[in-house]
């Protein structure tokens, strides 16, 4: 086939997809022309039918549909060159036309061509934005553990209030009781405002199978540090199992030691361990599981406000390192519920208690 011939393949695959309800207008049909005019080496029409599968199938469930067009265009390009040699026959059965084989080809072609319009005329009728259904659309999903919105509405219920402020607060109850346990009012009664003294400790698994959840990490993170209602957010990472030294940034480049940190929990820190605990991989390794437990029985020695958020599903960690450790502690799996459950858990109540908000 020469430029011209492929032109015009090009026309007719464009309007028999317009009428399949794609949703292709006149740039997608210039862009088609402009590899043939702009020397772009065409040398098949498998070549040909990739370039054209790559500008104008969107969809996987446009696929088929394609490929269907594109058989139908070829198999009309065949029908002529099959009738050619058939339309010809009663002519050459006359004498005197017998020694004309130059004339039978040339009505030949005006009459196959009809049917395929020039580049001007196939544009017109195209309704570029007429909407088409599709019913065969396959769903893409992902999965999304916890939107960053839910985490900085989460934090907030990370409370530990103590009266530490200044007297100014009305207390009506007080107030009343004293007036009627005296028998006359003298003044009101007032208490000490209280204030939020929680403090958080984030230890995150960091690289290795978490890479995937760096983006949900990051979030949180970055809202714990935002929120104003928390006034000590301390942030560590670690690397599968914390040893005996600890990272305090997420490059895992600046460390301390593990027994100084830890020294400076007390019972009223909340910690927070967020990793896979190895179900990203599907792995139960004895290492990490004995290397967890005395993570564990270290953190429980200094407070009993812990608890662990997985970023896999509950249903990932059955026969993996995850499954054992969660016997250990409280394990949730990072999503709405499981985060607000969390909560929960390392401000002290159990839960079940969560109507209690």
């Amino acid at each position: 086939m020469d430029d011209r011939d492929y032109q015009k393949l090009v026309i007719r695959l464009f309007k028999r997809l317009c009428d399949r309800g794609f949703k292709l207008g006149v740039g997608e049909l210039l862009d088609a022309l402009k590899l043939l005019d702009g020397g772009w080496a065409i040398n098949s029409l498998d070549e040909l039918q990739q370039d054209l599968r790559l500008l104008w199938r969107r969809t996987d469930a446009e696929d088929d549909r394609f490929s269907e067009a594109w058989a139908e265009v070829l198999a009309e390009d065949a029908a002529p060159a099959v009738s050619e040699p058939v339309k010809p026959l009663p002519e050459d059965a006359r004498p005197e036309r017998a020694k004309e084989p130059i004339s039978p080809p040339e009505p030949a072609p005006k009459e196959s061509q009809p049917a395929a319009p020039s580049a001007e005329a196939a544009v017109l009728p195209v309704q570029t934005f007429t909407p088409a259904r599709d019913d065969s659309r396959k769903e893409i999903s992902a999965y999304w553990p916890i939107s960053r919105r839910m985490m900085a509405y989460g934090w907030r219920y990370l409370r530990r209030p103590l009266p530490d402020g200044p007297a100014d607060v009305l207390d009506i109850a007080a107030t009343v009781e004293r007036a009627a346990r005296e028998g006359f009012f003298l003044s009101p009664v007032y208490r000490r405002r209280e204030r939020n003294h929680a403090r958080l400790a984030l230890l995150v698994d960091q690289e290795g199978s978490m890479a995937p959840f760096h983006r949900f990490t990051r979030d949180l993170v970055e809202t714990a540090l935002d929120e104003r209602t928390l006034p000590q957010v301390e942030v560590y990472y670690f690397h599968n199992l914390i040893a005996e030294e600890i990272y305090l940034d997420p490059h895992l480049t600046s460390r301390a030691k593990r027994d100084e940190i830890l020294t400076g929990f007390d019972d009223e820190t909340s910690i927070l361990i967020v990793s896979d605990a190895g179900a990203a991989r599907g792995f139960r390794r004895r290492e990490r599981i004995r290397g967890a437990t005395a993570m564990l029985s270290a953190l429980n020695r200094q407070t009993s406000l812990l608890a662990w958020l997985n970023p896999m599903p509950a249903e990932r960690w059955r026969g993996t390192s995850a499954e054992i450790i969660a016997r250990q502690t409280p394990m949730f799996q990072m999503n709405q519920d499981g985060f607000s459950s969390a909560i929960d858990v390392v401000r002290g109540l159990n839960p079940a208690q969560s109507g209690e908000r």
